[in-house]
């Protein structure tokens, strides 16, 4: 891997990065999966950071799988990295979901050109050394997650030299393993519209100081995501870190999540991943369980037979879901965007339907945290929380149904 910088370009260097063009076979991607499958069950107890996965992910190449082809990446789109981030939750989703952030924030890059290049620059040359990883940091304490309107309280106050980041966000999946952070802000400026401030993102190297990290995460699932507050106070950056977000034609802010696009189907992928552990974790279970009144495994009993194949229906709908969806955009097939919210919706419920089934047919032992079900339940519920959330999805489809 290595660097090219052509200084021919008129204002700013090029420069083009030598990034791994990773193997996607399904065997190359079993691989991964497996590898990082062996220490999720320790990382969920701890909740410490998991390094070793996240190392796995990026020695595979996958991490920066949607760096742009302008910047001397893959350029993957959508649908491979759905893939990527399915084979990745099927072995720990907390490493998914760290995976999936980086992956969007780096095709949300190679699409709108919105860094600051000496900063995203940066992000790539570390990238080549070791895993780098990025998250888009949004919600607030008080405000809680920007998809369903508001701005943010936290602010960049402008100074001769630049900005001053301070404020107080919530749920900034990555914890101390990000290497950047792209902030939601609103700016303060001497000659600015109180009334009518600018919002926006201003990336910000993790290892600034100014930077205090709350442990907070202490969730019913993705234990290891380390998805905690962060706490900016005076953090200096210079001018061209903030990106202006334009408001709409009524004067507010669109929240890009409020709605679902193309991209933001890996996330709910990632839990496709955890319904096919869970898949395994069953099977596996009902080959190994002869109870004595039995004498035979109830893997040979028609009514886990029957168990075995809901469950594996429910994976089909939700995999025909994302996959299906993202090959017909692929197509050309524009009719089902405005329907790809409640198919984000769908996929949740058909995730969930499958994890839950394999936990139920097995009754205690599905519910023992020494049974990876457990932890595989636990992890498929969080499915919900990804905007657009389920009610505010329906409301917006009902509207656009009714012509409302």
């Amino acid at each position: 891997m290595s660097i090219t910088t052509d200084s021919a370009s008129t204002d700013t260097a090029q420069t083009t990065f030598d990034l791994p063009v990773p193997d996607l076979s399904d065997e190359a991607l079993a691989r991964v999966t497996a590898e990082i499958a062996q220490y999720a069950a320790e990382y969920d107890r701890t909740g410490a950071n998991p390094a070793k996965g996240l190392e796995a992910a990026w020695r595979a190449g996958l991490v920066t799988a949607t760096v742009g082809k302008q910047y001397g990446g893959p350029g993957l789109g959508p649908l491979e990295a759905t893939r990527i981030v399915a084979a990745l939750g099927e072995g720990d989703p907390s490493v998914a979901l760290i995976v999936t952030n980086t992956l969007m924030s780096h095709s949300g890059q190679a699409a709108f050109d919105s860094w600051w290049p000496e900063h995203y620059h940066d992000l790539l040359r570390r990238s080549l050394e070791a895993p780098a990883f990025v998250n888009a940091i949004r919600a607030e304490p008080e405000l809680g997650a920007p998809a369903r309107g508001g701005i943010p309280k936290t602010t960049v106050t402008r100074t001769e030299s630049g900005w001053v980041l301070n404020g107080h966000k919530a749920y900034a999946t990555g914890g101390a393993a990000l290497t950047y952070h792209t902030v939601w802000v609103t700016a303060v400026e001497p000659d600015g519209d109180p009334e009518r401030p600018r919002v926006g993102h201003i990336s910000v190297p993790a290892d600034l100081a100014g930077i205090t990290w709350v442990e907070s995460w202490d969730h019913l699932g993705l234990r290891a995501s380390n998805t905690h507050d962060v706490v900016y106070d005076n953090v200096e950056l210079p001018l061209e870190a903030f990106r202006e977000i334009p408001r709409q034609p009524d004067g507010s802010y669109r929240d890009p999540a409020a709605q679902a696009g193309p991209g933001s189907f890996a996330h709910a992928a990632l839990y496709i991943g955890v319904a096919r552990a869970a898949r395994s974790a069953f099977a596996e279970f009902a080959r190994t369980r002869v109870p004595s009144a039995l004498g035979k495994p109830i893997a040979q009993t028609e009514r886990i037979q029957s168990v075995a194949g809901e469950i594996d229906l429910q994976i089909a709908t939700a995999e025909t879901l994302a996959f299906g969806s993202l090959r017909r955009l692929e197509a050309g097939d524009q009719s089902l965007l405005p329907q790809l919210s409640v198919i984000k919706v769908a996929l949740a419920r058909a995730v969930i339907n499958a994890t839950q089934t394999a936990v139920s047919a097995l009754g205690n032992p599905g519910l023992t945290r020494s049974n990876a079900l457990e932890r595989h339940l636990r992890d498929a519920l969080c499915v919900r929380v990804h905007p657009p959330q389920e009610d505010f999805a329906l409301i917006q489809d009902g509207r656009r149904v009714l012509g409302a």
